[in-house]
């Protein structure tokens, strides 16, 4: 299966074969020297390289001969100061404490939109002297800042502030005051606790004093007693509004419920244990999974929305973390990573006859025409998803694998699961399994991917790729040794970073983000082998936003990956290191780039066919790899 994480991965490998028929391609296209040190390089989700420099960041567009941005502003920046807004252009960057733990230093926050190169908010340019939070807000494509901003009479450069910008036309939408200037009396802190709340006819926003909300002109509306709120949500409606209170020891979420005029609807709250990683509201009610701090251990509630008690008498014992959570018609599925899969009605009743007992580790839960599929580093079955009950006889069971590759063979009708070198073929309609063929791959490596082309079978991992008829003999094996590890370890680096701008949409709550309940379809199963799908789910929410840059991320997302066809893997070639092409229907190298660097640092667009490569401390050359 392939799925987004698929197309940004990035793949080393070493070449053996006779380069005869390579097309060379040593010359970059475009050269970037970008005047300073380079610590750090980032692929963004929009296709924007960013590097990290002793003097501040560098966008680099491969579309420009020349760097589309250079921020300075604030000097070299830390890794945890850049913050990539998950599936936007976005970058926060931040430094200097949160005010209430930093007394009168001072604090500077900037907004940068990668994809225009504009620097859309800069704390230092609007006289903002402390920053509480600085938090960008999708899809209304908001910024909202609030701190001390020194401007006005002296009691307002001491007064806690709250603007809200517009990110598309980069103009301040309103602002106003958390306290009256000048307020005479016991000094009160009014600084801002969590990430504002903005709908449609107001925001709120939570302080040390509780919550507060105001018109979007800045008007007053109500006032809620609740403090300490870190992140909340909104039902459709926008009429009930939830709440979020780590505690101080971060070991408990107390949860809140408020009305749309800032009337507490609970008589008390309600007390997790952990954090919250998923909340969803449902019209029977509302489900929250919770991590316990420093345990694999997550625990599963189901929550009256009238009242907040526990609707279901007895929770399901989950005995690990919970892995998959997906919310059906007839209620909720989850799945353990320490392996078992189960499913609880909304009234609190075990679906399934018994828990199902899988392998530990699932990577893959989805739903296929005979039922769930699951796919773990152990095994793998199809079951009935009203009773739990197997379609398959009995588990596909094989040695644990550190990476398991499956597909559908639409033209058979079966399934094709390759685990720990053996190729296994179960029918879908009967579930018989047959050993189909044995596949060594050199490094002692196992196939991490698996796709169909032209009734073929195509694997690969790192090292190896190899293409098998539909009768399991094999077509070809091509091996590319790797070069060092070390190097290896290095260039793989570069797929946190990439993964982290990646469309995390599905756990907005484990990010604090805020959102009302409707945006992101965040808990559906996903259709088996169905890859297609979160792409153009990305590409739709980019183009619902109205914006230029999301329209840009949204066409993007739209078009055909460079890896449809090809393979791009980093060998040993017979001058040094570097990164080839390999067709994936003949395993021939269709080009090859030296880079002369035993421990290269690079990254490599997959959607768009691009080689960033850090020639030297200063400049980075840009690879065309399509033609």
């Amino acid at each position: 299966m392939r799925n987004l994480k698929h197309f940004f991965s990035i793949i080393a490998a070493s070449l053996i074969l006779n380069f005869a028929s390579a097309q060379k391609a040593e010359t970059p296209q475009y050269t970037y020297d970008l005047g300073a040190n380079i610590n750090e390089m980032t692929l963004t989700v929009g296709g924007v390289l960013i590097a990290a420099t002793n003097d501040g960041l560098v966008g680099i567009d491969p579309k420009h001969s020349v760097p589309t941005f250079t921020f300075n502003s604030f000097g070299k920046l830390k890794p945890e100061e850049t913050e990539f807004i998950p599936a936007s252009p976005y970058i926060v960057i931040s430094q200097g404490a949160d005010s209430k733990f930093a007394g009168l230093a001072k604090t500077k926050r900037a907004v940068i939109n990668y994809i225009t190169g504009k620097v859309i908010f800069n704390s230092d340019n609007d006289n903002w002297n402390q920053i509480y939070t600085c938090n960008i807000v999708l899809p209304q494509n908001k910024l909202i800042v609030s701190g001390i901003q020194k401007e006005g009479d002296k009691f307002e450069k001491m007064t806690p502030k709250v603007a809200v910008y517009d990110l598309s036309t980069q103009k301040l939408d309103y602002s106003f005051f958390l306290d009256k200037p000048g307020r005479v009396g016991i000094a009160k802190d009014f600084s801002v606790t969590g990430v504002p709340l903005l709908l449609k006819n107001m925001l709120i926003i939570p302080t040390a004093q509780g919550l507060l909300a105001k018109s979007h002109k800045g008007d007053d509306l109500w006032e809620c007693k609740i403090k300490g709120i870190n992140w909340m949500v909104a039902d459709e409606t926008e009429k009930e509004i939830y709440g979020f209170e780590t505690t101080t020891n971060g070991k408990n979420t107390r949860i809140h419920k408020i009305g749309s005029k800032g009337e507490e609807l609970w008589k008390d709250d309600r007390k997790v244990q952990g954090n919250v990683s998923n909340f969803q509201i449902l019209p029977q009610g509302i489900a929250v999974v919770s991590d316990k701090v420093a345990a694999e251990e997550s625990e599963i509630a189901f929550l009256s929305a009238s009242s907040g008690e526990d609707l279901w008498e007895k929770a399901p014992k989950t005995k690990g973390f919970v892995q998959h959570f997906y919310v059906q018609n007839d209620g909720i599925l989850f799945g353990i990573q320490q392996g078992g899969i189960n499913k609880i009605s909304f009234d609190g009743q075990t679906l399934f006859k018994k828990p199902l007992k899988t392998g530990a580790n699932i990577m893959v839960m989805a739903q296929s025409p005979q039922g769930l599929i699951y796919i773990t580093s152990e095994d793998a079955n199809i079951v009935d998803l009203k009773t739990g009950d197997q379609v398959w006889s009995k588990p596909l069971k094989y040695k644990n694998s550190a990476a398991v590759a499956s597909t559908f063979d639409s033209s058979k009708n079966r399934y094709l699961i390759a685990a720990d070198g053996t190729i296994y073929a179960i029918d879908a309609n009967s579930g018989n399994v047959k050993e189909l063929a044995n596949v060594k791959f050199d490094e002692k490596e196992v196939a991490n991917a698996m796709e169909m082309r032209n009734n073929k079978m195509f694997l690969s991992s790192s090292q190896n790729v190899a293409l098998l008829g539909d009768d399991g003999k094999e077509i070809y094996h091509e091996y590319y040794k790797s070069p060092s590890q070390s190097g290896f370890v290095k260039v793989l680096s570069g797929v946190v970073a990439v993964a982290s701008t990646g469309l995390a949409m599905a756990h907005a709550a484990k990010a604090g983000m805020n959102r009302t309940n409707s945006y992101g379809s965040a808990n559906d199963l996903s259709n088996y082998n169905d890859y297609g799908k979160e792409n153009k789910r990305a590409a739709d929410m980019f183009a619902s936003i109205g914006d230029a840059s999301f329209q840009m991320m949204s066409k993007r997302f739209k078009a055909t990956a460079a890896t449809e066809n090809a393979q791009f893997i980093l060998t040993k070639l017979d001058d040094g290191v570097g990164l080839v092409k390999v067709n994936k229907d003949t395993g021939k190298v269709d080009k090859e780039i030296l880079l002369k660097d035993k421990k290269p640092e690079y990254q490599v667009d997959e959607i768009a066919g691009v080689l960033y490569y850090k020639a030297n401390d200063k400049t980075i050359y840009a690879y065309n790899l399509q033609n």
